[in-house]
């Protein structure tokens, strides 16, 4: 990914569903200004979600999803259906496209229902209106378009940036701790994780907040935060680490500077804070034979000492002594029942939108199954979780009798 591309999870994410053949993809391509998705008379053409990371004014960076039918049949429609409801765990904004010619249908009504449920702001589009005799009144979240002749489409787009504005996220990753000129000090570990070149999106992503704070960073590998630290000439308003040397970083940071990780600035930003420290606590009530979920949200190339797949496992059962058994997924994936769990642990989510992660925590919550991240289950497993929660007193004083 450029360092100038907008990532996938900060951008406005904008789900187009409806039936077979009511001009969904049409309606898509018109609004894209591009052939993004393929148009046919024959139904159910797109078989899978199609997604495009876009600039679409007057909204900005978007990233646009083209769903399959949701009244799609037999067993692979089950599935298409089922990827296109998983769409909405991450859609912004949902815009419905319905047959004009035919008007709603029992499928609509019950993606309607599905909106509302989830809190979704929804725009209800009737495709071809070229064929529709009369201009049949529509409500303030309804508009009628032409797929085939562009009438309406730039209305259309206006609508959905309408929409798009009401879902903007005031949350920062760390700005809001900082003032400007602070000094922040960045432990970024150059391993054979790390890619080759670059920063991982995390990283950026805090530079890019420190930055837009005014404020000072200073990036160092670990074995150099110690000297840093000691010739800097001032205190560090805050030292931010990854993870995985959290227990070293701990011990080279002096106790009047507060230190926490970027894995827990996103539990923050991203989800519930509270609620996933709250979580850690189920790792010492683990028994023989428990089974603990390691979700990621990206995909990539597992190393000989994957953080998700290897390493965790591995702390978790040195520090539980208990003989558990792990499943792991990544990407996309995340199972709707979480009820065989013990634990869940997550990573930090940069690559998901708010909506997921929150999502994903809310079935967890629901289900009544403790979920952690990362950076809170390593702090805790080295004794400083109250020392990474200090940034964040507020949200340390309500735990500070839960763990």
């Amino acid at each position: 990914m450029s360092l100038n591309s907008t990532p996938a999870s900060d951008r406005v994410h904008i789900g187009f569903f409806g039936r077979r053949n009511a001009g969904k993809s049409s309606v898509v391509n018109a609004v894209t200004g591009q052939n993004l998705a393929i148009v046919s008379d024959v139904k159910g053409t797109t078989t899978d979600p199609v997604y495009k990371a876009m600039e679409l004014l007057p909204l900005g960076p978007v990233m646009i999803i083209d769903t399959p039918g949701i009244d799609d049949e037999g067993a692979l429609g089950e599935l298409r259906i089922r990827k296109t409801r998983q769409v909405l765990n991450k859609t912004d904004v949902a815009v419905l496209i319905v047959d004009g010619t035919e008007g709603k249908k029992q499928s609509d009504e019950e993606l309607i229902a599905l909106f509302r449920k989830k809190g979704l702001p929804y725009v209800i589009v009737y495709n071809k209106a070229d064929l529709c005799a009369g201009t049949a009144e529509t409500e303030p979240n309804e508009i009628r378009v032409s797929a085939l002749t562009g009438s309406n489409i730039y209305e259309l787009k206006e609508l959905i940036a309408r929409l798009a504005a009401t879902q903007e996220s005031k949350l920062r990753i760390v700005a809001d701790l900082l003032s400007p000129s602070d000094f922040t000090v960045l432990v970024v570990p150059i391993d054979k994780a790390a890619p080759k070149g670059r920063l991982i999106l995390p990283q950026q992503q805090t530079i890019r907040d420190i930055l837009e704070a005014d404020a000072v960073s200073i990036v160092v590998k670990e074995n150099e935060l110690k000297n840093t630290l000691e010739h800097l000439g001032q205190k560090p308003r805050l030292v931010i680490t990854d993870s995985q040397v959290f227990a070293g970083v701990s011990a080279d940071t002096p106790e009047d500077i507060p230190l926490t990780s970027f894995s827990i600035l996103f539990a923050r930003y991203k989800g519930n804070l509270e609620l996933t420290v709250k979580g850690i606590r189920a790792i010492e009530s683990l028994k023989d034979g428990d089974k603990v979920l390691i979700c990621e949200g990206c995909t990539h190339h597992r190393q000989c000492d994957d953080i998700g797949t290897v390493k965790i496992p591995r702390w978790v059962r040195q520090y539980t002594g208990k003989e558990l058994r792990f499943d792991f997924t990544s990407g996309t994936e995340f199972p709707d029942e979480l009820g065989e769990y013990a634990l869940v642990v997550h990573c930090g989510g940069c690559m998901l939108n708010e909506r997921e992660m929150k999502y994903r925590l809310q079935c967890a919550e629901d289900q009544g199954v403790p979920i952690t991240n990362y950076g809170i289950l390593m702090a805790y497993i080295n004794g400083i979780l109250k020392r990474s929660l200090e940034p964040f007193p507020q949200i340390a004083m309500a735990l500070e009798n839960e763990v």
